[in-house]
């Protein structure tokens, strides 16, 4: 190990930064965010950090460095454009037993500041011991993503409630155990979700009655339209702790990759006509696990609020009393339109956008027909593939042009997504020649003319190659 990753204490203890660029002010928010009583020496100030020592009264001297400003001092950085100042300030700082940091000069370093995570009172430093800079902060942007901004309030949490905690339980291994309880459990998501003095008052009452029976809680979760990549920070996060994932039918596989590995997989999905599990059982599958005491992933394609019948499966968690979370998706309407290169609206072309369900409860395809048949509307059609054909006649019964462009996109955003084209009279035969099969999304309205041109997919639905999307070039 090339160094010992400590964490030092700066309040107001003093501290010298030499140099005044970009660099200099990036150092130097970090010293004054740690508390240090900072002094910075430099011929000239970025508008930054001239900004920053108003803001946060740092002492500036404009003017050329002098040995003499490390007098005192119990920290240095040298943070200019000039080796020859650089290495001056090392061998002062050195002569006077000072710790001192040369920024990209790991030879002149007592000690290297690392890349940071902050979630204060928590923080998290990245160091490559100076190696690769750039991949310590490469692999900070990694851990970013899976370390949400409240764990500072619950570090804070657990700060306020440590001394409680200790005075109830008599030994260590109590203690732990009731702490890794409280940090991956129900309480623990209280905070990320805001309800921090719901938190509070689940963890005293914790441990005020120690023994009560544990209620789990419901993630009600969107997993998108198929592409992993498009998840959310925050579902991502419950999907991997969840004990129990619920799933249905238009969750693709590689979102099913990111859920916890050791979770017990239910599946409920459900196919036009073929339900495997009635949408009231799963409402109660939802809150029968949870009284179990587990956490319920309920996974969903798309957005569990735009035709996911998300709103009836909390109807029932509410009523047994049962926590839940909900997790908006990008919906397929968004994914696929946007995989497909068609803007949902356009100022040439569309200034409103409806989203209709193909399949109501009843089977039937009973829509208002006269308020979706507009001209300059974008409608977009969620499991209406069996109803082309009574879609198509009614459209056009109600105003719109038989050569309105229509898109189908099959199995959008996943490595087998499709695009194909048609008109609204056409679509149809569209449908019946070229054997699309669900999930397709049905897009109807002139912005699918901007398909061909932004598209990565040609009009057969195949991927383009880059020479496909390029402008000839005259001559």
């Amino acid at each position: 190990m090339e160094y010992l990753p400590i964490f030092l204490d700066l309040k107001n203890r003093p501290c010298l930064l030499v140099g005044g660029g970009g660099v200099a002010h990036r150092k130097a928010v970090y010293l004054t965010d740690a508390g240090a009583r900072l002094t910075v020496v430099a011929l000239e100030l970025s508008e930054e950090l001239q900004a920053l020592a108003h803001d946060k009264g740092i002492f500036v001297a404009k003017r050329a460095y002098q040995s003499s400003d490390v007098d005192g001092m119990q920290l240095i950085i040298a943070a200019t454009a000039d080796q020859s100042v650089n290495s001056q300030v090392y061998k002062d700082a050195k002569s006077q037993g000072i710790l001192v940091n040369v920024v990209d000069q790991p030879e002149l370093c007592d000690f290297i500041v690392p890349s940071i995570i902050n979630r204060d009172p928590m923080q998290i430093a990245v160091s490559t011991g100076g190696a690769s800079p750039v991949l310590a902060r490469l692999l900070r942007a990694r851990l970013e993503t899976v370390i949400p901004q409240s764990y500072g309030k619950l570090a804070a949490l657990c700060n306020d409630f440590r001394q409680k905690v200790k005075d109830h339980f008599a030994n260590v291994p109590e203690r732990r155990a009731f702490w890794e309880e409280v940090l991956q459990g129900p309480i623990a998501e209280m905070v990320f979700s805001g309800r921090e003095s719901q938190a509070r008052a689940a963890l005293q009452k914790r441990l005020d009655q120690p023994h009560a029976s544990k209620v789990g809680e419901v993630y009600l979760v969107g997993g998108g339209p198929g592409d992993p990549d498009l998840l959310t920070f925050k579902a991502l996060r419950l999907m991997q702790q969840a004990d129990v994932i619920v799933y249905d039918r238009l969750v693709s596989p590689a979102v099913m990759e990111l859920c916890r590995k050791d979770a017990e997989q239910i599946y409920v999905g459900k196919e036009r006509d073929n339900h495997s599990v009635p949408q009231e059982d799963i409402n109660h599958l939802l809150a029968r696990l949870a009284k179990e005491g587990k956490r319920v992933c309920r996974l969903k394609g798309g957005d569990p609020f735009i035709f996911g019948r998300g709103g009836e499966e909390i109807e029932t968690l509410v009523d047994e009393g049962i926590p839940f979370q909900v997790v908006p998706g990008i919906t397929a309407a968004s994914g696929c339109a946007c995989y497909s290169g068609i803007p949902l609206t356009h100022r040439d072309y569309s200034q409103s956008c409806i989203f209709v369900t193909g399949h109501l409860k009843d089977g039937t395809m009973d829509l208002n027909w006269k308020a979706l048949a507009q001209e300059n509307q974008t409608i977009v059609f969620y499991m209406g593939l069996q109803g082309v054909p009574v879609l198509s006649q009614k459209l056009i019964e109600h105003g719109l042009s038989p050569d309105t462009p229509v898109a189908l996109v099959q199995k959008g955003t996943t490595p087998d997504h499709k695009v194909y084209t048609s008109t609204l009279a056409g679509l149809p035969d569209k449908v019946a020649h070229t054997k699309v099969k669900p999930p397709t999304l049905i897009i109807v309205g002139n912005v699918v003319k901007l398909q061909e041109k932004l598209s990565w997919f040609n009009a057969e639905g195949e991927r383009r190659s880059f020479e496909e999307t390029m402008p000839l070039e005259e001559g």
